[in-house]
């Protein structure tokens, strides 16, 4: 495998790890973990899991998971607890958050009709799944065939993705549709905040990872995990190379 760590990246990295307080935010599917077919299964790579521990260990330094997926969900997938923290429905749900429900009693109506009204549009189209979710409920298309996940998701766009109080996500195979805004760009804005941090990496694939990435100043490090169109400084090939770059900023901050 060539080095993943290009000159660009590897100095970023360097002046990142020198900070007093470093943010490491990392999406999971694609990023941490390989995406594969049936989300249940998905599970970091052993190397993430090490890095991401050791890196909890140094002084001033926090590690948070930033996904699409609920919390909970997240929380059984990944493997982690604290002091890694997690932020799940793009932005909606904060691991050891603020206490009550995600949701207001109109809502949580929405959400009932919404759930409802994609299970008579899905109506058992083979390779689709819906993902119920605390802020909302997803589309998966992943694995239909491409003109059932197109037909599928044409009807997701021109029906409950447009109704009023719905906001829709696009991602790869995949529409969210939450009643309430979220974003992963003002998830790491108040992960930031919460944390004091000086500077931030974040890493991440799809492009609902766009907003975090637009989200990151001068000093920050923003990474694009595989193909794609991307406002990130740096791009990796996948999971993998991703843990390259995590084994380095440990090494880079452990000896500072």
């Amino acid at each position: 495998m060539t080095d993943p760590l290009d000159a660009g990246l590897d100095i970023a990295l360097t002046e990142l790890a020198a900070a007093p307080r470093l943010l490491v935010t990392l999406d999971f599917d694609g990023v941490l973990a390989p995406i594969v077919s049936d989300p249940a299964a998905a599970r970091p790579l052993p190397g993430a899991t090490r890095a991401i521990n050791a890196l909890t260990g140094l002084p001033g330094t926090t590690v948070a998971l930033v996904s699409g997926r609920g919390l909970a969900d997240l929380a059984a997938v990944s493997g982690f607890g604290a002091p890694v923290r997690m932020v799940g429905s793009h932005g909606g749900e904060f691991s050891g958050g603020d206490g009550g429900s995600l949701l207001d009693d109109e809502q949580q109506a929405l959400k009932d009709e919404l759930a409802v009204a994609l299970r008579g549009l899905v109506d058992g189209a083979a390779g689709v799944a819906l993902e119920h979710k605390p802020a909302g409920v997803a589309v998966h298309v992943r694995n239909a065939d491409p003109a059932t996940g197109a037909r599928v998701l044409d009807a997701v766009r021109s029906g409950p993705a447009s109704w009023p109080g719905i906001e829709p996500t696009e991602g790869k195979a995949v529409i969210d549709l939450a009643v309430l805004q979220v974003s992963k760009g003002a998830a790491i804005d108040v992960l930031r905040e919460r944390v004091g941090a000086d500077v931030v990496l974040f890493a991440g694939d799809d492009v609902t990872d766009e907003t975090g990435f637009a989200r990151l100043g001068p000093g920050d490090v923003g990474i694009k995990v595989g193909d794609g169109e991307t406002a990130a400084g740096h791009r990796v090939a996948g999971p993998e190379e991703m843990v390259a770059v995590l084994e380095r900023l440990l090494t880079l901050r452990g000896a500072g």
